[in-house]
């Protein structure tokens, strides 16, 4: 009988304790500093690139770009992007200049980490260009797979493998680039 009353008495005592943690849980809810993201992005990116070309020299270059996209949900998002790589030296004094436009679609990895693997693809325009070389332009298409790390709620860096190939008459110009970019949401 008497462990019965200590018992009694300690849940008597801790009772007006639980009343404060109840009340604490109704309080009004603290305001985050967390932004949500309208899903309207842009992007920047930078890197080098190799001309894998079967008739010609191969070189390596950099390559630049940009884009503006939005990200539907934790898994898919799209863009629009320009990309430009300069200066492949093909050889007989001759250089290329390739450019490309592309609509591209993603699908991200989510998980618990802060790293988002991804992959994706692009249909789009491209034009190949450049002093000794006989312009020309046709359908371009890429295939990219990397990984963003969230940097902040708003920023993200995103380092990436991108193929792309643009269709001209003859054998097409295909380049495989590793580039690093900063993708800011809205």
């Amino acid at each position: 009988m008497k462990t019965f009353k200590t018992i009694l008495l300690a849940g008597a005592m801790a009772l007006p304790l639980t009343a404060t943690a109840y009340a604490a849980d109704n309080s009004a809810p603290v305001q985050s500093d967390v932004v949500d993201s309208s899903g309207l992005y842009v992007r920047g990116d930078f890197g080098a690139s190799y001309l894998d070309w079967a008739t010609h020299n191969h070189d390596t270059t950099w390559t630049a770009g940009g884009g503006i996209g939005y990200q539907f949900n934790d898994f898919l998002r799209s863009d629009v992007t320009a990309d430009w790589s300069g200066g492949y030296n093909i050889g007989s004094g001759a250089t290329l200049y390739t450019t490309a436009v592309l609509g591209n679609v993603y699908l991200d990895w989510k998980n618990s980490t802060a790293f988002t693997p991804y992959i994706g693809g692009g249909v789009g325009y491209g034009w190949a260009q450049g002093p000794g070389f006989t312009n020309d332009s046709g359908l371009a298409f890429g295939l990219t797979a990397g990984v963003s790390v969230d940097m902040t709620s708003n920023l993200a860096l995103d380092v990436g493998y991108h193929y792309r190939d643009i269709m001209i008459s003859g054998v097409d110009p295909s380049e495989h680039q590793v580039t690093a970019g900063l993708r800011f949401k809205f």
